[in-house]
């Protein structure tokens, strides 16, 4: 994700998240932090006919890795783009050498969990409240190893292409 693509992202967001999308400044805020060699970030978007179709972002510190937003545009849900992107994020997580990786889904909505559980994610606790202003709560999700859960990236292997 670059800067250029900050306003279809956001014109997605504000179509999939009316209640909690997030703003501009969180988009650029997030990118200053994408790029260096002290990068924590990395922000990803799918195209399509030169459309921006779907979105994902990973945050690390340490050994430690947060999804921060997955999204995938109503007309392409059911087509793997959501498992492509978070394969990729996932990706980014070993390559950023952190052994664990977390997340929140709304607790509503399952399809999203569907697609974490198939990676390997398991369900740790809730976050009462956390999506707001609709005050819903938000399943935490761990996955230990994220290289286990991407073909090509096992610890100790080499990946080329």
């Amino acid at each position: 994700m670059r800067w250029w693509d900050i306003d279809p992202v956001l014109r997605m967001e504000r179509e999939l998240f009316p209640e909690d999308a997030w703003s501009r400044g969180m988009f650029w805020s997030e990118l200053a932090h994408a790029r260096g060699p002290g990068a924590t970030r990395r922000y990803l978007v799918a195209e399509e006919a030169g459309q921006v179709v779907g979105y994902a972002g990973l945050v690390t510190s340490g050994e430690q890795a947060d999804v921060q937003t997955i999204a995938v545009a109503r007309d392409h849900w059911g087509t793997g783009l959501g498992a492509r992107l978070l394969t990729e994020l996932l990706r980014a997580a070993t390559d950023f050498e952190c052994t664990e990786v977390l997340l929140e889904c709304r607790v509503d909505n399952t399809r999203a969990q569907r697609l974490y559980e198939r990676f390997g994610f398991e369900p740790i606790g809730f976050r009462r409240g956390y999506y707001q202003p609709g005050n819903v709560d938000a399943l935490v999700m761990r996955l230990t190893d994220p290289s286990t859960s991407v073909p090509g990236t096992e610890r100790g292997t080499e990946n080329h292409g």
